[in-house]
């Protein structure tokens, strides 16, 4: 799996850890510091949220002209990277208004758009050697394997920030709370649930926090929790420069392929330089385009993680569980026996040395011996946030990465290897079965629109296992669909237009992000169960179509 790769890749890899690392932590605790800071609705939220993330992908095509036609890929990536700094930082002050807050998004996006599409572009010109081509694929799952290790640690990096600052204030989260307290602010006296909100508040007041009247504390908790998610944010802001750091330090690896196309000089015997007629341009970006469309609805569906999944893990998702299903949330307990996993890994592989296998041994019972101690630590309930539904995904992608790089490897060696169009087909039908998941879960539910904060007793709600199943479909879908959509972008991209075609990807996702966003009112209006079959249903019709144009992607790349 590893090897044979070129050591421009760790780079970019860990470059995109730490960045990957930094906006997942923001986007983790995103929606929630909307509605607890300004008390938008999820309606309102929503549609923040989509245009953010709509900025985060679409300018991308107008950093691949930059890096294309002007300052070529690491120039750009640079100055992304300061960008995105500078925008951390000012989105970390905790005292800022609405239009401080959009600036700081503003600039963040411009950031992530002069850097992400460029440096998957990177990524594939290491590969446009013909001696490497072979690695293109699994390379792109590596690649996107670092990123959600950077992303698997954010929630945690999150919900231990917002923790500890509001603990220093005397209080304790609760999801409940923040709009009760808004809705208590703006009218108090029609606020008819003043009793349930005392006792509530008085819950969540330790010894630090003198509770007095209602109005104060909802002012307080408000504000206390508010800080803490921009103390959230500027954790974002110092994983990215440690991003910056590796990028330029490390130059050295990559500088070869960091090469503007209007600058190299053709040799017919450089296997590294692509030329192409105006006819098989025109055949390749046909093939692009029509997959570009179908990803407007991959992402559409996939970004609910952000978005209705966050809120139904935050609504009707029990927020106390027993300690075996704690170990699922809880970092502490869950690394130790990640970590025993992989020692027994390579105690029992086939070719390790005897020194290998001793330190698997040892992984497996340090391991063991560190989860057993902080399992026994636990309550007997102990209570989850939904920010840390967040990391599942990205824990899921490490570890089924090697599983499903793995699959294709023995798929290929019997010839019966999917073409990477049709794992993007297939990835699709996987995103449906996920929702369908969904579908199955919130039938007989109360629908958002009647949700009352706070009325839905752990007793009426769904075990946190239907989200985990939810997501872990959804692991697997995102691994046949988007590093394979990513390497094929770069295998069929005409050289001139490599930064430009990685931005079309990535601004294809940004429409599928803001149209994330913007379904909102159907999430407020409908069913829970009807929301979730409008989602099904797109990814099953998307998927027919992209097996409709198969040829014609299959052939992209032919003369």
């Amino acid at each position: 799996m590893f090897k044979g790769h070129p050591k421009g890749l760790w780079v970019f890899l860990f470059a995109n850890m730490g960045e990957r690392f930094g906006y997942y932590t923001m986007l983790a605790i995103f929606i929630l510091f909307l509605q607890a800071k300004f008390g938008m609705s999820a309606e309102s939220a929503g549609q923040v949220y989509g245009t953010f993330l709509f900025g985060i992908y679409f300018i991308p095509l107008l950093g691949g002209v930059v890096a294309d036609r002007f300052l070529g890929f690491s120039k750009t990536i640079i100055l992304g990277i300061l960008l995105m700094i500078g925008g951390y930082f000012m989105l970390a002050q905790p005292a800022s208004g609405k239009i401080f807050i959009y600036a700081s998004l503003a600039i963040i996006s411009i950031g992530t758009g002069f850097f992400k599409g460029n440096l998957q572009a990177l990524v594939g010109k290491l590969y446009d050697d013909s001696k490497l081509d072979k690695f293109r694929d699994s390379a792109f799952n590596i690649f996107y394997m670092g990123i959600n290790i950077g992303a698997f640690f954010a929630p945690t990096a999150a919900e231990k920030m917002s923790n500890w600052i509001m603990n220093k204030s005397g209080l304790l989260y609760n999801a409940n709370i923040p709009e009760m307290a808004h809705q208590y602010l703006a009218n108090p006296s029609s606020f008819t649930r003043t009793d349930e909100y005392t006792k509530l508040a008085k819950e969540v007041s330790t010894s630090g926090y003198n509770f007095t009247d209602l109005s104060s504390f909802s002012t307080d908790y408000i504000s206390s929790l508010s800080e803490s998610y921009s103390y959230g944010f500027g954790i974002a802001a110092v994983s990215i420069t440690v991003s910056f750091l590796i990028f330029i330090i490390f130059r050295s690896t990559y500088k070869h392929v960091d090469v503007m196309h209007k600058n190299i000089k053709v040799d017919e015997n450089d296997t590294t330089v692509v030329t192409l007629t105006p006819a098989q341009n025109k055949k390749r970006l046909v093939a692009l385009g029509l997959l570009f469309i179908v990803n407007i609805f991959f992402w559409m569906a996939f970004h609910q993680n952000g978005f209705t999944l966050t809120i139904f893990a935050r609504d009707y998702t029990v927020t106390q569980v027993v300690p075996l299903t704690y170990i699922f949330f809880d970092l502490n307990a869950l690394l130790p026996i990640i970590g025993a996993i992989i020692g027994l890994v390579l105690l029992v592989g086939k070719n390790n040395t005897k020194l290998t296998r001793a330190v698997g041994a040892a992984m497996i019972v340090v391991g063991s011996a560190v989860a057993y101690y902080v399992v026994g630590q636990f309550n007997n309930t102990m209570p989850i946030s939904p920010m840390k539904f967040q990391h599942f995904n990205p824990i899921f992608i490490v570890f089924l990465t090697p599983v499903i790089i793995g699959i294709f490897a023995m798929l290929n060696k019997r010839g019966k290897e999917p073409s990477s169009p049709r794992k993007i087909g297939i990835g699709l039908l996987i995103a449906a079965i996920s929702f369908t998941i969904m579908i199955l879960v919130s039938t007989g539910l109360i629908s958002p629109k009647d949700f009352v904060p706070g009325a839905l007793a752990d007793t009426m709600r769904v075990t946190p296992y239907w989200l985990i199943a939810t997501y872990f479909s959804l692991t697997i879908s995102e691994l046949f669909y988007s590093p394979i959509g990513i390497s094929f972008v770069s295998k069929v991209s005409p050289p001139q237009y490599a930064g430009l075609m990685q931005g079309g990807w990535l601004g294809s996702t940004a429409i599928g992000n803001l149209l994330a966003g913007f379904i909102g009112p159907f999430w407020q209006q409908w069913e829970m169960w009807q929301f979730f079959a409008l989602l099904v249903g797109m990814l099953v019709l998307s998927s027919i179509f992209v097996f409709s144009i198969m040829k014609t992607l299959e052939t992209a790349t032919e003369d």
